[in-house]
């Protein structure tokens, strides 16, 4: 199933960023925790959403112009093919944060 294929694009990506988080449920979603709270993501009726707490997705706005994206969301649709690198990114973003303490 192809959605399914894209969650587990999603869920590596984020694994590989990192690789030491914690997997869990929250908010019916999958989460990942480490040195706090890292990403979450979940999927919707057109897309999947990548959550990640603020201000992750503000300092990466010019690189999710081509997104529809709200102050700790990114929608990636389904219809696309699953942007590996940017998810990565932010997620290593986010956990440069926690490892700062922020």
């Amino acid at each position: 199933m192809e959605v399914r294929s894209k969650l587990e694009e999603v869920r590596s990506a984020i694994k590989q960023a990192a690789p030491d988080a914690a997997e869990s449920i929250s908010y019916k979603m999958a989460y990942y925790s480490y040195k706090g709270r890292l990403a979450w993501f979940g999927l919707h009726d057109s897309h999947i959403g990548l959550y990640l707490r603020p201000p992750v997705i503000a300092e990466h706005k010019k690189e999710l112009a081509g997104y529809q994206t709200t102050k700790s969301a990114v929608h990636l649709d389904l219809d696309k093919p699953i942007p590996v690198a940017l998810v990565k990114k932010l997620v290593k973003a986010r956990l440069k944060k926690n490892e700062a303490g922020e």
